[in-house]
């Protein structure tokens, strides 16, 4: 499963990565995006929510009038043993930057970076983790991340100092971001 779909006046539909099914024949109201969305956090500026103690993110479509008319849900996972293909570059000290299509797994490697350069390699690890995704969406960090230290940006325009607090205040050997 990569997502969940919940749109107003439609079918709910789950995506997989080889095409959506439907979940029912049943059509989204206004109630049921309701009664999902009083279930979850409280919606960020950049209309995203977290699922508690998962790494489950729920973003929402609005309206003009900012009302909620869609959900999507996209699936977290903590996948260990994801690192082989990078494992000497982490051995090397060298800066790495993952980059790749929606749904790949880029945040599904980086956390597992971040648990095995804190667990295994004991290193003092940092994540500025803007849109709560790395290590979830609550203030207990995902145990996905190991020994990894998450602080979380208010709002994106504040990451740059977040990371500037993360290196003055708590001496860490790599920040990921």
């Amino acid at each position: 499963i990569i997502e969940i779909v919940l749109d107003l006046g439609r079918r709910p539909e789950v995506r997989f990565s080889k095409g959506p099914e439907y979940l029912s024949q049943k059509i989204i109201s206004w109630q049921d995006l309701e009664y999902t969305t009083k279930r979850i956090s409280k919606f960020s500026n950049e209309n995203r929510a977290g699922v508690e103690r998962t790494l489950h993110r729920i973003s929402c479509v609005r309206n003009r009038q900012f009302l909620i008319t869609g959900l999507t849900c996209r699936i977290g996972r903590a996948v260990f043993g994801t690192i082989s293909i990078v494992r000497d570059l982490l051995e090397s000290g060298h800066s790495i930057l993952i980059l790749g299509k929606p749904g790949v797994g880029k945040t599904t490697i980086i956390r597992e970076i971040a648990r095995v350069l804190s667990d295994e390699m004991e290193k003092r690890v940092i994540i500025v983790d803007t849109s709560n995704e790395i290590a979830g969406d609550t203030d207990i960090p995902h145990p996905g991340i190991g020994r990894a230290r998450r602080m979380q940006v208010a709002e994106t325009n504040l990451q740059h100092q977040v990371m500037i607090e993360a290196v003055e205040n708590h001496m860490p050997q790599v920040i990921i971001i």
